[in-house]
């Protein structure tokens, strides 16, 4: 009796190892259990517990605020994390940071909104509608403070605000915005969200981490359907993409070779899909002719 014990005690474990369903990790590729993974509510996409925290908490830090989008990166309904569930992978330190880093975001990308620049307030302050570029007065609801909607300083109606300008424009402007024709200029602003952008080094394709826009840093080019770079062959900004001529070319070859392997897959799977197509409408029309005859009341 005890050795019959001893011996269904030891394949009790097993037994039960055996029944747990193991599932892939798209990001390090490792077998997992079910309750050590997580669902996106989004996109039902699925990861482990691990990866998606350090990847949570990576782009925390380096997205300022913007919306934490699901890891994969053929995606298919492009999900984004819920609050709900990035509070349930990162401490609540890390989800405040996030709340405020999108709040501050949404501020920065509302043109009637911006915040009091005295540092002791920080209040939102609403500004008239009109030319976000033309300065207008603002005063803070919280700490009555008057100032400029563009420099930030104490409001000047008859004085243009470029003096009192954080960055100085490099070909003097009337209305002391950053000039973006300046091809040299260290910093300069996104063409969609207005945010400022320093390159120190790198390549001239520029992507704003704020809004994800592509464009080239001399002209402000879009450059966001441009997926071969053909907008550095010829006019103003011809061989000024940073990188060697071989490593263009073989950028465009990996890029045709993706598209042409994709054309591949679609040319022999659509005669196979012209085949079993009569199948597939003859199941279908069996399922419902099932369900008409399950739904058909008895006859008296």
């Amino acid at each position: 009796m005890a050795t019959k014990t001893l011996q269904m005690m030891a394949k009790g474990p097993s037994v039960d190892l055996a029944l747990k369903p193991l599932m892939k990790c798209k990001l390090c590729l490792c077998d997992y259990t079910l309750d050590k993974m997580t669902t996106l509510n989004q996109c039902s996409c699925c990861f482990c517990t691990t990866c998606l925290t350090q990847y949570v908490e990576l782009m925390i830090r380096e997205g300022c605020g913007s919306p934490v989008t699901c890891p994969e990166l053929g995606c298919p309904k492009n999900g984004d994390f819920q609050d709900t569930e990035i509070a349930r992978l990162v401490p609540a330190d890390l989800l405040q940071l996030y709340q405020q880093l999108k709040f501050d975001r949404e501020i920065h990308l509302d043109p009637t909104r911006t915040r009091c620049p005295k540092v002791q307030c920080q209040a939102v302050c609403q500004i008239e509608e009109g030319d976000s570029r033309q300065a207008a007065s603002v005063q803070c609801p919280s700490c009555h403070l008057q100032f400029c909607s563009i420099c930030k300083e104490s409001w000047h109606a008859d004085q243009a605000c470029q003096d009192s300008q954080p960055f100085k424009p490099s070909k003097g402007t009337d209305d002391g915005v950053l000039n973006n024709e300046d091809t040299d200029a260290p910093i300069k602003q996104c063409p969609v969200c207005h945010i400022l952008i320093e390159r120190n080094q790198g390549c001239a394709q520029m992507m704003c981490k704020n809004c994800k826009h592509t464009f080239c840093w001399y002209c402000l080019h879009d450059l966001d359907n441009d997926i071969f770079l053909r907008h550095y062959d010829k006019g103003p900004c011809r061989n000024k993409l940073g990188h060697s001529r071989a490593s263009v070319i073989w950028n465009r070859t990996q890029v045709v070779g993706i598209l042409f392997g994709i054309g591949l897959i679609v040319l022999v799977t659509s005669p196979l899909l012209i085949l079993a197509s009569p199948c597939i409408l003859c199941c279908i029309c069996k399922s419902c002719r099932s369900k008409r005859k399950r739904n058909r009341p008895p006859s008296a």
